[in-house]
């Protein structure tokens, strides 16, 4: 049974940092990209970041990019996502999702990905 779990959200103040974890098992890991994603209550759904499933290629949007890093442990079978400087609109809950791919590249459509999480609250507020 594939298992796909978010960590290390929280509350922290504006300029502060947290790394988010999602642990994945019940697929062969080294296949699949991975992505993050966060979403408001009452908006959609927003794609952040993904990996390919070699790790070679990331790619960020551009309200994260130069303070989120992602980054994946093949021996662990897990995905982090390294987040700096955070702010209040980074507020969200988020999200990790698994997508079959070949070694090249990843995307940032939700139907690229087959197995998602359940999410971890990430809160910014002074």
């Amino acid at each position: 049974q594939w298992q796909v779990v978010e960590s290390g959200g929280g509350l922290v103040q504006p300029g502060e940092s947290l790394r988010l974890s999602c642990a994945t098992s019940g697929f062969t890991f080294d296949y699949y990209a991975i992505g993050w994603f966060r979403q408001v209550p009452g908006k959609e759904r927003e794609a952040l970041s993904c990996i390919s499933s070699h790790g070679d290629t990331t790619k960020y949007q551009d309200s994260v990019k130069g303070r989120f890093t992602i980054s994946r442990d093949s021996a662990k079978k897990m995905v982090y996502l390294q987040m700096n400087s955070l702010e209040p609109e980074d507020t969200a809950v988020y999200y990790c999702a698994a997508g079959i791919r070949g070694p090249v590249g990843c995307e940032y459509g939700e139907s690229e990905y087959e197995y998602w999480g359940q999410g971890t609250q990430v809160t910014v507020s002074s």
